[in-house]
C-alpha cells in the first residue's frame, strides 16, 4: 500500500525539480532600458563591433520583406523603385538594409558592415518625445550621419568640373557610356575604403557606366554632392585646381583600410 503511494509522489517530485532545472536554464526576459544603454551602443566599442554582435538583437531587420502591394494597391512588381533604374539593379525591389547588406550587388562590390552608418545609439542625442521647442539642447541628429549616406547617395555636379558639356545623363554617349575612357588615367587612386570592394568596382566599371554612375549621381538622394578627397595618383600634375584646394586628401580615419591605417 506504501508503494502504490509512493511511486506518484516520487514521479511528481522528479517533474518539478526538471521544471526548475528547465527555468533556471532558460534566458531572463530582456531589460530594454538596460539593452539601450549596453557598452555596445557608445564607443569604444561601437568602434569594433561585428555584424554578428548588432544582428543578434536586430536581426528583424534583414528579415523584413518589401510590401507586395501599396496601400492604395499598386503591385511592387508592377512599378520601379528610384534605385532599380540603373542596370545594375536585378531582382525584385528589396529593404533599404537589405539592398546594402544581403543583397548579391551588395556582397558583389561593397564590404558594408553595420557599424559603416551606425556609430552608435546615444538616447541623449535624441529627440525629445513629445517634442519640446524650447529645448534647444537636444541637436535632433539621427543615429545616422548624413555625410555618410551623402558618399554614395549625392548630386553630380562634378560633370562641369570635368569638362563635360553637359549633365552624364545627357552627354555619356559621346563618350561611349563609359567612365573609364577618361578615368583609365584621372583619378586613379580611388575607392579605397573599408566598405567597398575596390577590384570588384573596377571590374564591373568596365561591363557598365552604371556601376559608377550608382553612386555618383545615379541614386541621389540630396542636391549636393559629397566633396571626396583628392588622393594623389600617379601622374597627378602638381596644380592644384581651385576647386580642389579645399578638399582632404586622404578618407576619414573611420573609413580607411587596414593597410592605410598601418602605414600612418
Amino acid at each position: 500500500m506504501k508503494i502504490k503511494y509512493l511511486l506518484p509522489a516520487l514521479f511528481l517530485l522528479s517533474t518539478g525539480v526538471t521544471a526548475v532545472l528547465a527555468a533556471e536554464k532558460q534566458t531572463p526576459p530582456t531589460d530594454y532600458h538596460k539593452a539601450q544603454w549596453d557598452p555596445l551602443h557608445f564607443p569604444p566599442a561601437i568602434d569594433s563591433a561585428t555584424n554578428e554582435q548588432c544582428l543578434n538583437c536586430h536581426q528583424e531587420i534583414l528579415q523584413r520583406k518589401v510590401l507586395a502591394s501599396s496601400p492604395a494597391g499598386v503591385p511592387a512588381t508592377s512599378t520601379l523603385a528610384w534605385y532599380q533604374t540603373l542596370e545594375t539593379y536585378e531582382g525584385p525591389q528589396e529593404t533599404f538594409h537589405r539592398r546594402h547588406l544581403s543583397t548579391p550587388y551588395a556582397k558583389k562590390i561593397m564590404d558594408m558592415k553595420c557599424t559603416t552608418c551606425h556609430q552608435g545609439s546615444n538616447p541623449r542625442e535624441e529627440a525629445p518625445i513629445p517634442p519640446d521647442l524650447k529645448n534647444t539642447r537636444f541637436t535632433l541628429r539621427k543615429q545616422v550621419n548624413p555625410k555618410t549616406c551623402l558618399m554614395c547617395h549625392g548630386s553630380f555636379p562634378d560633370y562641369k568640373r570635368m569638362g563635360l558639356p553637359s549633365h552624364w545623363n545627357e552627354s555619356r554617349d559621346m563618350f561611349q557610356n563609359n567612365c573609364l575612357l577618361c578615368h583609365a588615367g584621372v583619378r586613379t587612386n580611388r575607392h579605397k575604403v573599408n566598405f567597398l570592394k575596390p577590384e570588384a568596382i573596377e571590374e564591373a566599371g568596365k561591363k557598365s557606366a552604371d556601376v559608377c554612375f550608382g553612386c555618383h549621381g545615379g541614386r541621389q538622394w540630396y542636391r549636393i554632392s559629397y566633396p571626396y578627397p583628392r588622393h594623389a595618383w600617379k601622374g597627378m600634375a602638381e596644380e592644384i585646381p581651385d576647386w580642389a584646394k579645399d578638399r582632404p586628401t586622404e578618407s576619414d580615419p573611420r573609413f580607411r583600410t587596414k593597410q592605410q591605417q598601418a602605414q600612418k
